[in-house]
């Protein structure tokens, strides 16, 4: 039997204006929005969510966008699908 979903893994994190800002990756993510799917990937501790966060602010809170964040213990296909329909729905209700 699958967990319960935690909510508060489907929130965006806040914008945390005191970093180092990258409007060069922000531009490049805004860049993304005319393909079908942008995919960000680096190691731990490389500013992935700090970047996201930095693009979501500058495109406007009512861009549509899903979050959700994962640890190793969701190693799993299913509850992975999971979390990824509840962020899906997320969007959903901010077009509704």
């Amino acid at each position: 039997m699958l967990a319960p979903l935690l909510t508060t893994r489907l929130h965006f994190p806040a914008n945390r204006h005191n970093l180092a800002a990258c409007p060069r990756l922000v531009e490049r993510l805004k860049d993304g929005l005319s393909g079908p799917l942008t995919l960000i990937s680096a190691p731990t501790g490389y500013g992935k969510t700090t970047l996201l966060s930095e693009w979501r602010s500058s495109t406007g809170k009512n861009m549509p966008a899903g979050w959700f964040s994962l640890d190793a213990a969701d190693n799993d296909p299913v509850r992975f699908i999971h979390y990824l329909v509840a962020a899906l729905k997320t969007i959903n209700q901010v077009l509704v």
